[in-house]
C-alpha cells in the first residue's frame, strides 16, 4: 500500500512539473507553501523528491551551477524541501536532492541522516559526481539545513577534497563546530558512567547525533584546518532562537569569503527557530542572494512563526501575536 501511494505521489509531482514546464522559461511557477505542516504527508515517502528536484535540467548562463539540497538530521529530502526546492526551481536553478544516513535496519524510513556523517559525506560526494556528469557543469552549489548545511557537507568539502567541485556553500541553521543542544550535551561528563554510556548508545543507534555534539572527534577532524577552504564562498543563515544548534554563534564560520547572516537583525518579528528556518521565506530569500550576489535584493522583514514557517495555516497558528510582540 505504501509503495502504491508513493508511486501516486510521484505521478502527481511529475504531472505538476510537466504542467509547469519543469522550470522552463515562460512556464507557470510551481506552488510554494511556507508551512512545515505541508511536509507531513510527503515525509512518509522519502524516496520521492520534493517538487522541482531531480528533473532533467540544463543549467542556464545566468545560473550555471546546479544546486544540491542537503537535508537535516531526522528528516529526508521530502520533509525538508517542499518549499525550498520549488522556490529555487522557480528562480531558474537546476535543483537536486537525495537522502543519506538512513539506518541500515530501516532503509526506507522517513527518518534519515542518522548514520555516520563520514558515510553521509561519501554519499554527497557520489551525488555531486552524478549531478556534474548529468548537467555538464563544472561545479555545484550546496544548500542545506542543520547537519545538511553544516558538518556533513563540511566533511565532504574539508576532508574529502570536495572544495574543487563546490562554488557556493549555504547553510541554514547549520550544525557547525558541534552543539550543546541547549546544554543537554554538556551532561556527558556527569553522573559517573551514565553520561558517556548514553553517548555510546547514540553511537550505535544514530552516530550522527553524537558526532554533532560539542567536542566530538568528528568535529575536531572536520574543522582542524579551519572552517573554510579556498575557492568556496560560504553563507550561514542563523536564528538567535535556535534551540538545537546552540549556542547559536557556533553556527557562524570564520575565514575568507564568509557571510554570516542573523535573521533577527533588523527584524524582531522573525521568530523562526531551528525547525521553521527551512520553511522561512526570509531564509530562502537570503539563499537566493547568496547564490546570485550580483542580483541580490533586500529581504523584507515579515513575521515567521516558530515551528511552522512564514505562512502557517490559520487554524494552526495565529500570526497576529508575532506582530504584537514586535511592537
Amino acid at each position: 500500500m505504501k509503495k502504491a501511494l508513493a508511486v501516486l505521489l510521484a505521478i502527481l509531482s511529475a504531472t505538476a512539473l510537466t504542467s509547469a514546464g519543469g522550470g522552463a522559461a515562460g512556464a507557470a511557477p510551481l506552488p510554494v507553501r511556507w508551512d512545515l505542516l505541508s511536509a507531513v504527508v510527503p515525509a512518509l515517502f522519502p524516496e520521492t523528491p520534493p517538487p522541482g528536484a531531480n528533473v532533467p535540467c540544463k543549467p542556464s548562463a545566468a545560473h550555471p551551477d546546479p544546486v544540491i539540497l542537503v537535508n537535516p538530521t531526522f528528516a529526508n529530502q521530502a520533509t525538508a524541501f517542499q518549499a525550498g526546492a520549488p522556490y529555487l526551481k522557480n528562480a531558474g536553478y537546476c535543483v537536486y536532492s537525495f537522502n543519506y544516513g538512513n539506518p541500515a535496519y530501516l532503509p526506507e524510513t522517513p527518518v534519515q541522516a542518522l548514520g555516520d556523517i563520514r558515510d553521509g559525506g561519501r554519499t554527497l560526494q557520489a551525488k555531486v559526481r552524478a549531478v556534474l556528469a548529468e548537467t555538464g557543469a563544472k561545479k555545484v552549489d550546496l544548500v542545506g539545513h542543520s547537519q545538511g548545511g553544516g558538518i556533513m557537507p563540511a566533511y565532504y568539502v574539508n576532508v574529502l577534497g570536495g572544495a574543487k567541485y563546490v562554488d557556493k556553500f549555504v547553510g541554514i541553521s547549520p550544525s557547525n563546530h558541534g552543539t550543546t543542544l541547549s546544554t543537554i550535551a554538556l551532561l556527558q561528563p556527569t553522573l559517573g558512567p551514565v553520561g558517556p554510556g548514553v553517548m555510546k548508545i547514540l553511537d550505535v543507534l544514530g552516530p550522527a547525533l553524537s558526532q554533532q555534539a560539542i567536542g566530538s572527534e568528528l568535529a575536531k577532524e572536520v574543522y582542524a584546518g579551519g572552517d573554510t577552504r579556498p575557492g568556496v564562498t560560504y553563507t550561514t543563515i542563523v536564528s538567535i532562537h535556535d534551540q538545537v544548534v546552540t549556542p547559536y554563534p557556533r553556527q557562524y564560520l570564520k575565514g575568507d569569503a564568509v557571510t554570516n547572516i542573523t535573521l533577527q537583525e533588523g527584524c524582531l518579528k522573525d521568530w523562526s527557530e531551528h525547525l521553521s528556518t527551512v520553511y522561512s521565506r526570509r531564509a530562502w530569500n537570503h539563499v537566493l542572494n547568496a547564490l546570485d550576489p550580483g542580483n541580490a535584493k533586500p529581504v523584507p522583514c515579515e513575521a515567521v512563526a516558530p515551528y511552522f514557517g512564514s505562512e502557517p495555516q490559520p487554524w494552526a497558528y495565529d500570526m497576529t501575536m508575532l506582530e504584537q510582540l514586535a511592537n
